[in-house]
């Protein structure tokens, strides 16, 4: 199932927001910088105001992905007044966790959510900042549901579309700003 598009003033916001560097972390790849997304308050509140919009009253938190989910994912709990449950890499939460592994393109993950964190029926949107190949979207989605929460859909700023991501998440409504 897809999701609804991004409104075309804020996807063009967004957009122009976003920098291009070449052959960066290694030679031959186009990494898509948020840097200066992150950086301008009005694109920022304007992705925040967004997401509210289409998800107030709908959900009982914001579950945003490690690292920079948990940015935009915060931002939107805060402005909804709901709660917030990161999602981290194993390893990294205190006490008794729950967790999953899944596949990269060169081995496995763990991923983890604090045991007792989200109540068995808790709807739940999940946010990143992109969709890649899916995996990692896939994995956090699974483990919430494992918990017992409903997972109600996934936002991101952007998609990378040549890689394929929303295939691994076929069924699901999937919420994207801008598409690359």
């Amino acid at each position: 199932m897809s999701g609804a598009q991004a409104p075309d003033a804020l996807r063009s916001l967004v957009e122009s927001r976003i920098r291009d560097v070449q052959d960066f972390p290694t030679p031959g790849i186009l990494f898509k910088d948020i840097g200066p997304l992150l950086a301008d308050p009005e694109a920022f509140a304007a992705i925040v105001a967004d997401g509210a919009r289409r998800h107030t009253g709908r959900v009982d938190f914001v579950a945003g992905i490690e690292a920079r989910g948990f940015i935009f994912g915060a931002g939107l709990a805060h402005a909804m007044g709901v709660g917030f449950i990161p999602v981290r890499k194993a390893g990294k939460l205190p006490g008794p966790t729950v967790e999953v592994s899944y596949d990269l393109e060169y081995g496995q993950a763990r991923i983890a959510v604090q045991e007792g964190a989200v109540a068995p029926g808790s709807r739940i949107v999940v946010v990143d900042d992109v969709l890649a190949t899916g995996g990692t979207a896939a994995a956090a989605c699974a483990l919430l549901e494992l918990v017992g929460a409903e997972i109600v859909g996934l936002d991101v700023v952007m998609e990378l579309a040549a890689l394929g991501g929303r295939s691994a998440l076929v069924g699901r409504e999937v919420y994207s700003l801008t598409v690359a």
